[in-house]
């Protein structure tokens, strides 16, 4: 059941974190990890700090970039510890069990983790759907990384055990929008907006970070992407004829 669900460690410094983190999904039945460019992998330490779960090690999938990472998932939820000068929408670590296991069950979802010394980067929080944070001491709240990804999996591995809601009207007729196809929309959004002459090269990062906030928050199905980029085209084609 949580098979689907990626965590995914960002530009991991110490290949003990590694195997430490592989130890935390094992203990709650979880066994698909990511790595995105980390610094030393596979590693001598990595297997020893795994203490019996090198077999999702040996299982892990390292890409070169972040967006090759979680191009297959429908939803992607950011960890950070830090305060951020633009709000994402936020949970806390049983919120964001719920949103996984209970709002959106057997989509591809990937839980994002960053750097040990300073977590994700802006641009890479525009990836996500939410950000993730756990409660903590807030006069000493980083959390070492296996520590943070025992809590967030033993939350889903106690979700899963929960029922499902029944679906209500057409909801889930259409399988959420993979972010690969959220990006290429975005793409052409941003193309569409130029062309009609609403952006403006200056202001053009922020309009396009608040906009991603509005449909990542919307979690946009495939059909709803149709519908949306052939508005898009349409409008491109009128502004072409004038």
């Amino acid at each position: 059941m949580l098979s689907n669900i990626k965590i995914v460690l960002v530009e991991t410094s110490h290949p003990g974190n590694i195997g430490a983190v592989a130890r935390a999904m094992k203990n709650m039945a979880m066994t698909n990890l990511c790595l995105v460019a980390p610094k030393i992998f596979p590693s001598a330490e990595a297997t020893a700090r795994a203490a019996g779960s090198d077999d999702i090690l040996a299982k892990a999938q390292v890409y070169d970039t972040l967006p090759e990472a979680i191009a297959d998932c429908q939803l992607v939820i950011g960890a950070s510890a830090r305060c951020r000068t633009i709000s994402w929408p936020e949970l806390t670590p049983k919120e964001c069990a719920e949103k996984v296991i209970i709002d959106n069950p057997g989509q591809n979802v990937a839980i994002l983790f960053g750097r040990e010394n300073s977590g994700l980067k802006n641009h890479e929080l525009d990836l996500c759907h939410y950000l993730l944070r756990i409660p903590c001491n807030h006069e000493y709240s980083s959390l070492n990384v296996a520590a943070a990804v025992q809590v967030i999996c033993y939350e889903l591995f106690a979700a899963s055990g929960l029922q499902q809601p029944v679906l209500i009207g057409d909801k889930g007729a259409d399988p959420l929008a993979s972010k690969a196809q959220m990006e290429m929309f975005y793409t052409h959004m941003y193309e569409a907006l130029t062309d009609i002459g609403f952006m403006h090269p200056d202001k053009s990062k922020s309009i396009m970070r608040r906009l991603r906030r509005i449909y990542n928050r919307a979690q946009l199905d495939t059909k709803e992407i149709d519908i949306l980029r052939g508005i898009l085209r349409m409008s491109q084609g009128n502004k072409r004829k004038d």
